[in-house]
């Protein structure tokens, strides 16, 4: 693909594509932007994280949670990272329309000669809550997506470490947060599927804390999903998500302290400058980190902004992973 072919496909942003540095010029007029295996190879793969479409799979319904697969190499990727909430499961008969949902998912991504990265799980019940029983019944809710990662040939999961009342305490999260984790773990570790944490909000968005739950849980199927942007732990509101955020963690310092125990990388982009660079993420800083981790595993791009359609922002964290890559790798 030529320069003039590859501004028309980004659209509206052409322009900042054409204000890029030489390095980006080159990887473009290569075919790297598209194919990083074509001449031009990052440290890592590329995985494209489904909440990146979740306004056009959700809102406008302009794209079938079924075609991700197909979208996804159409953008130039290699991995898939699922978000489980996209799909409509029926949940009077569970564990047969999840069965028949991996089935597919699994029949396209070999179609389109994807790999399956990640399931991301959420509503499940909080894994961190402060009462036994419904702790125990979050894990339970959470087998049901190892074993489908398992028919899926997908190595790990994604969980989050909620607990709205245990949350109120750093030493009560951090025991619920073992109790869940170990016993997830477990029941993971007989399919050899990796559970991994993100750094989510609250206080699993305090990576030192959350890296003290991970050491003793001790397990080698247990790790994290460090996202570049996630390290907001109190919000104006109280609320997790939504509103100006007033406690934050040092995102650079997190993602050292959690990539030891990383099992993939989310790369979390909001905006973009002139220069093509993110607005409020070093990705330089970043990816610095990651590859002095010796990290080789998958980057999935996660877009989360307004300004830019979501194919644009996507395309435009993409060719930001590759275009500082090139800079790390080539010396340049």
């Amino acid at each position: 693909m030529n320069r003039r072919n590859f501004i028309q496909n980004t659209g509206r942003f052409g322009l900042a594509l054409s204000m890029l540095d030489p390095i980006t010029d080159y990887l473009i007029q290569n075919n790297s932007m598209q194919n990083p295996s074509d001449d031009f190879q990052p440290f890592f793969k590329l995985s494209l994280a489904q909440w990146s479409l979740h306004r056009a799979i959700s809102e406008s319904k302009t794209l079938s949670p079924l075609d991700f697969a197909q979208k996804a190499k159409e953008l130039g990727f290699q991995g898939l990272e699922y978000v489980a909430q996209l799909y409509d499961i029926d949940r009077k008969n569970q564990l047969a329309s999840i069965k028949n949902l991996i089935k597919e998912l699994k029949l396209r991504s070999n179609d389109n000669g994807m790999e399956n990265v990640i399931i991301m799980v959420d509503n499940e019940g909080d894994l961190a809550s402060i009462g036994q029983k419904e702790r125990d019944e979050a894990v339970q809710n959470h087998y049901k997506w190892i074993d489908a990662a398992v028919e899926l040939n997908c190595p790990t999961i994604r969980v989050n470490l909620f607990g709205t009342e245990s949350e109120k305490d750093f030493a009560i999260w951090k025991e619920t947060s073992i109790d869940a984790l170990s016993k997830l773990s477990e029941y993971a570790a007989k399919s050899k599927i990796h559970v991994a944490v993100e750094n989510h909000g609250g206080l699993s968005s305090h990576a030192g804390k959350l890296m003290e739950v991970i050491a003793a849980v001790n397990h080698p199927y247990c790790g994290v999903l460090p996202d570049f942007g996630n390290f907001c732990i109190k919000r104006e509101s109280g609320e997790r998500w939504g509103s100006p955020c007033f406690e934050e963690y040092d995102k650079y310092l997190g993602i050292s302290e959690m990539m030891p125990y990383a099992r993939g990388v989310s790369a979390k982009s909001y905006d973009f400058d002139s220069n093509g660079n993110e607005t409020t993420i070093d990705y330089y800083k970043m990816l610095k980190i990651v590859k002095k981790a010796n990290f080789n595993g998958f980057i999935g791009v996660e877009y989360e902004g307004n300004r830019l359609s979501e194919i644009e922002g996507i395309l435009a964290t993409k060719q930001l992973l590759l275009k500082v890559a090139a800079t790390l790798q080539l010396g340049k």
